[in-house]
C-alpha cells in the first residue's frame, strides 16, 4: 500500500497555479524526496495533500485516508516538522515532551528519552533560548517520539550548519524501516545523499517521481567527437536535453539512456565520429538538464505539458 496518493491535486492563488494537477504515489518505507527550487510549489503541494489548505481540485489519501477525512486517529501516526513551524517558545524541552504526550497513544517515553540524549539537548531550557539547530533537534525528537507511520518534513535542513544536518540525517536514516518519510528541499546534495525516491517539481508539475537508482541510471552526460566542426543537428530525439556544439564536440544529456541500446544508437547515428562517452552525472545536473529543457518547451508557461518534459 501507498502511504501518499494524490490523483490530479491543484490548488490556485489568485489565479496562479501552484499545484498542477500532481499525481503522486509514495511507497510505504520510502525515503521520498521531492526537491525543486524555491517557489516551486513544495510546502503548497504538502498543505494541500494534508488537507491544511483546501485543494481546488483532484484528492489525495494519507494512510489509505481520504484527506479530507484525516482526524486524531491519523494524526496520532503522521510526524510533521517544518522550518517555518511554530511551537510555544515559552516552554522547556521537557515540557513541551510531556504536553505533546498525551496526544499520541504510542508514545514512548523511553525512546523520547534516547533521541533527546541522542540530540544532547538541554530538557530545562526554554525552545525560545534554542539555537537553530537545537530547535529542529527539538521537533524532530518530539515527532519520533511516538513512532509514526509517516514523517513530512517540510525544508527541515535549511539554514543549518553541516553537522547538525548530518546528525539529523543519521537519525532518520535509523529511523527509516519503521517510518515512510516525505521531505521537500532545494538542497539536492542533501536528497541525494539519502533518499530512496525522488520526485521534481516544476512550476507546480511534478515532471518525473521515481526510484533514486532507476533515475542515475537512466541519465548520461553524452559527448560526441565529430570528425570536423558541426553545426547542431535537426530533429534531434526529445530525451536529448540541453545539446550543444563547440568545434567538433556534440554534448547533450540523454535521459533513457540504456548500456545495451544507447552505444549502438549512437553508433549508427554518428558513424563517422571519433570517439563517442557517455558519463554519470550528479542529481544536481539531472534537474538542472530538465529544469532548463521545461523552461525552454514551454516558455515559462505552468500549464503546457511536452513530449520533452514527459520523457525527462
Amino acid at each position: 500500500m501507498n502511504t501518499v496518493h494524490c490523483q490530479d491535486l491543484s490548488k490556485s492563488f489568485s489565479g496562479v497555479r501552484a499545484v498542477d494537477h500532481l499525481n503522486l504515489d509514495i511507497p510505504a518505507g520510502a525515503i521520498y524526496g521531492l526537491v525543486g527550487p524555491n517557489g516551486a510549489g513544495k510546502t503548497t503541494a504538502i498543505k494541500t495533500m494534508m488537507n491544511i489548505i483546501q485543494p481546488d481540485a483532484g484528492s489525495a489519501a494519507i494512510l489509505g485516508c481520504d484527506s479530507r477525512l484525516l482526524g486524531p486517529k491519523q494524526f496520532a501516526r503522521i510526524g510533521y516538522v517544518s522550518e517555518n513551524q511554530q511551537m510555544p517558545d515559552w516552554m522547556t524541552i521537557d515540557y513541551l515532551m510531556g504536553y505533546l504526550k498525551p496526544f499520541y497513544p504510542a508514545w514512548d517515553d523511553a525512546r523520547a528519552d534516547e533521541l533527546l540524549r541522542h540530540f544532547d539537548l538541554p530538557r530545562n531550557r526554554k525552545l525560545k533560548h534554542l539555537s537553530r539547530g537545537m530547535w529542529m533537534k527539538a521537533s524532530l525528537a518530539s515527532s519520533l517520539a511516538y513512532r509514526p507511520a509517516l514523517l513530512v518534513l517540510d525544508e527541515p535542513f535549511s539554514g543549518l550548519d553541516p553537522l547538525v544536518r548530518d546528525e539529523l540525517i543519521e537519525c532518520l536514516l535509523e529511523r527509516a524501516p519503521e517510518t515512510t518519510i516525505f521531505l521537500s528541499s532545494h538542497d539536492l546534495a542533501e536528497i541525494e545523499s539519502f533518499s530512496s525516491h525522488v520526485g521534481y517539481l516544476h512550476q507546480g508539475r511534478l515532471l518525473f517521481s521515481e526510484e533514486m537508482t532507476t533515475l542515475s541510471n537512466r541519465f548520461r552526460e553524452v559527448t560526441i567527437t565529430l570528425a570536423g566542426p558541426s553545426p547542431l543537428p535537426a530533429n534531434l530525439p526529445a530525451a536529448w536535453l540541453e545539446p550543444q556544439t563547440a568545434d567538433c564536440v556534440l554534448r547533450f544529456v540523454q535521459s533513457d539512456f540504456s548500456d545495451e541500446r544507447s552505444p549502438r544508437e549512437m553508433a549508427e547515428r554518428f558513424p563517422a565520429a571519433r570517439d563517442i562517452g557517455f558519463e554519470p552525472i550528479s542529481l544536481r545536473q539531472i534537474f538542472l538538464a530538465i529544469a532548463k529543457s521545461a523552461r525552454g518547451a514551454h516558455g515559462g508557461s505552468s500549464h503546457t505539458s511536452t513530449d520533452q518534459e514527459k520523457q525527462a
